[in-house]
């Protein structure tokens, strides 16, 4: 079946080049216009001429409409469109009746030439033959043989699932192996760094930059200081402390740019105090309403001072504001940019998720007393945490734009915090003094492998509060005893139930086993009657619950840490918190839930899923505890009384999304949900449910889809949680192209106005018993 390919968006013919196009914006359409739709569901083979002459900016996407339109959750990357080649041939799977399709070829600006898009219908046999050849020729290009994919692909075969565990291996593997250049962070800063940022202006703001100097090589000195002088705001003083430096270059440097800018202070310190007193003494001649802080060898973006003031006059609540960061070698490359999340104090505790570039009130800084000198390499993560004591969370803002550049050189903490060992003690210190002041008795714990992250373990009470273990099910015997036997075995926590809800099994092996439990002291079963409806089965149990806390557990879970309960209890015990989620892997040991961001694929993805066991994700985030707009509900623990509170989960919601919902919810009314690593269990996914395999499924998924964007809309797309230069269409933590607007972003991300009240939303759930 031949396509002809009809330009729908930011496409025009290619001047003097017959049969060439010319991409106009980073989104280029085509919609696929063929006699033979609807396609039935199955495998195809996919052949297109395709190449462009501007480089390599072809990332090219189908997008399928199953009969809900097209949106990013349905869409293909075409991995098998191999640079350098004009012909290209590849197998794509569509599950389901494909009603149209649109192809996107780039994602930048380009000239490329396309036809011959073609799509045949083809077995199983057939793809599964074509795709073990393309997986086998990739890896030989990579150093492996031939003998280690067939010993793989056999053990599959021959595995739990047989066929078609078989076939999802192979197909996993033939898109991973695709050879589409992954969009790189120097094409996005050529797309994106200079159009993201404001132009806005406020003469009355004097920014102080606050710059302590100690040896600085004369070669960073010089392009810190020239990135001052850069700036397009032109209201700042940059107040220089040098902290005796004994190098001469160093003084005869900032004497020669002080000679030449009015704006440039010094003042000189005749002994070395360190740079906690070097920054105080240059605080003490700082005349700004802001204090932004800038190290002796990193550098400014040239619109940072305007961007942050641009910001600050829409939110003049603000009284702190951090911003994004990246790194800059010798050579003067960016890379390893942080995208960080809006204010996200859990995350700050393992982290200084927010030191550069950090711009606070001058009366704030003084308030609290400057630096703290004995914290030197902490220093400003100490500032930030006692800062934040003073404020409310709408009083720090967040500009997700990358407006410093951490300079990474030999003996630079950018280069990792073991170059400087004294600054993880310090930060140690720094987090047992937050806690010790603000009345939280928990303790900092070290992180294996980690430099410079902390895990702060709070305590459960002398008396600890009752669990109640919810637990549905039907029949899968195998999942059930492996599930609860798990919890029996190797949980410490002392006071527990398992409520087993038994959502009419009618197997005589699970029917035994159920009644087995007739007399235990920890396990007790309940009916639950009625047609399956994960939210009804789990707001009905909750009203026959005894516990102080509730824990929602898949019966396809298996505890792994034996003080999980004690990490989630210890959580969802601290005032405001809402739901709390558990690091959950496959039992591969593949990371299956970190967590979960919204919006990515029209409503919520889990981040790093498919990743090895111990991989630290964005800047260590797979490895931290934080603030998250949503935890999955296969093990979610919350208190009972919070769950009331929120009205349960939305029965409207029968499978999907009704834990993504219930914690949106929770943040409504001012929780804050947090999820944990530090509890961990394997999740066999969806073994006992399926998968959406049946038209029936389909559609109740897709009329789930639909009622989460009706009740939550925009405020989907604006995962605190989730930086907006991060895409929403790939893999979470990619790179977004182009990234979203972000200046109507809320200030106060964790607690949300109740945009649609939540007395409406639970008048129009199922009341929980």
């Amino acid at each position: 079946m031949s396509l002809a390919l009809q330009p729908l968006d930011q496409l025009e013919p290619a001047a003097g080049r017959p049969g060439w196009w010319q991409a106009s914006g980073n989104d280029p359409k085509f919609a696929c216009i063929a006699g033979g739709f609807p396609l039935k569901a199955g495998w195809y083979r996919l052949s297109i001429e395709l190449e462009d002459i501007d480089g390599d900016w072809l990332e090219p996407m189908l997008y399928m409409d199953y009969g809900y339109g097209m949106h990013e959750t349905w869409s293909l990357y075409l991995g098998f469109v191999r640079r350098g080649a004009r012909r290209h041939v590849g197998v794509v799977l569509f599950p389901f009746a494909v009603q149209r399709l649109r192809f996107d070829p780039a994602s930048a600006p380009c000239r490329f030439r396309v036809e011959g898009f073609g799509l045949r219908r083809i077995g199983r046999i057939g793809a599964a033959w074509r795709m073990l050849r393309a997986v086998a020729k990739s890896r030989v290009t990579q150093g492996s043989g031939h003998r280690e994919l067939m010993l793989d692909a056999w053990r599959k075969l021959r595995g739990l699932g047989g066929r078609h565990a078989f076939a999802s291996w192979l197909h996993e593997q033939y898109v991973a192996h695709g050879n589409i250049k992954a969009p790189t962070y120097e094409r996005w800063l050529n797309l994106y760094d200079q159009s993201r940022v404001s132009s806005e202006m406020s003469p009355d703001s004097l920014v102080s930059i606050l710059l302590p100097t100690f040896n600085t090589p004369e070669k960073w000195l010089r392009r810190c200081l020239d990135s001052v002088l850069a700036q397009t705001y032109p209201h700042w003083e940059l107040c220089i402390c040098d902290d005796a430096s004994t190098l001469p270059q160093v003084r005869e440097v900032l004497e020669h740019y002080a000679a030449h800018d009015s704006r440039i202070r010094i003042i000189w310190r005749e002994s070395n105090g360190h740079i906690s007193a070097a920054s105080n003494s240059a605080l003490a001649i700082a005349q700004g309403d802001w204090i932004a802080l800038l190290d002796h060898d990193d550098e400014l973006h040239p619109v940072a001072l305007a961007t942050v003031i641009g910001a600050w006059r829409r939110h003049p609540q603000w009284q702190f504001v951090y911003t994004d960061e990246d790194k800059i070698n010798a050579d003067g490359q960016r890379y390893d940019p942080y995208f960080k999340p809006d204010w996200n104090p859990d995350l700050l505790l393992g982290q200084n998720c927010v030191s550069h570039l950090g711009v606070y009130s001058r009366a704030l800084v003084n308030a609290v007393g400057g630096f703290r000198q004995g914290l030197e390499g902490s220093q400003d993560w100490d500032l930030a945490l006692r800062c934040s004591e003073r404020l409310a969370p709408e009083q720090i803002g967040h500009v997700p734009v990358v407006l410093y550049h951490w300079r990474a050189i030999a003996g630079s903490t950018a280069q990792g915090v073991g170059e400087k060992c004294y600054a993880h003690e310090a930060g140690r210190r720094a987090l047992q003094g937050h806690l010790e002041r603000t009345g939280v008795a928990a303790e900092v714990l070290e992180i294996d492998g980690m430099m410079g992250a902390f895990r702060v373990r709070y305590p459960t009470p002398t008396s600890p509060p009752s669990i109640s273990i919810i637990v549905p099910t039907r029949d899968r015997l195998d999942l059930l005893r492996r599930c609860v036997e798990s919890i029996l075995e190797r949980t410490t926590y002392p006071r527990y139930e398992i409520l087993v809800v038994d959502n009419q099994s009618v197997e005589p092996e699970s029917l035994a086993y159920l009644s087995s439990f007739n007399d235990h002291p920890k396990v007790r079963v309940r009916k639950h009657d009625q047609p399956f409806n994960y939210s009804s089965i789990n707001n009905d149990a909750v009203g026959g619950c005894r516990g102080e806390l509730i824990c929602l557990l898949n019966n396809d879970v298996e505890v792994i840490t034996p003080d999980w309960l004690e990490e989630l209890a210890s959580q969802a015990l601290r005032p405001r918190v809402g739901a709390v989620g558990a690091m959950l892997y496959y039992p591969d040991d593949t990371i299956q839930h970190a967590g979960v961001v919204t919006g990515v694929h029209g409503v919520a993805a889990h981040p790093y899923s498919g990743m090895p066991r111990g991989f630290p994700g964005q800047m260590a985030r797979a490895r931290l505890v934080q603030g998250m707009s949503a935890v999955t509900a296969a093990c979610l623990m919350v208190r009972r009384e919070v769950y009331l509170e929120a009205g349960g989960l939305d029965t409207d919601l029968q499978v999907a999304f009704n834990d993504i919902d219930f914690c949106l919810r929770l943040r409504q009314l001012g929780y804050t949900n947090i999820w944990t690593p530090f509890a961990e269990l394997y999740h066999h996914e969806s073994a006992s449910r399926g998968h959406e395999d049946t038209t029936e499924k389909w559609t109740r998924f897709m009329g789930e889809v639909e009622f989460m964007k009706r009740r939550w809309g925009s405020q989907l797309e604006w995962d605190p949680a989730y930086n907006p230069n991060l895409t929403l269409s790939g893999e979470p933590f990619e790179l977004a192209f182009p990234p979203r607007e972000w200046c109507f972003l809320s200030s106060a991300p964790f607690i949300v106005k109740d945009v649609n009240g939540p007395e409406e939303i639970r008048q129009s759930q199922t009341s929980v018993a």
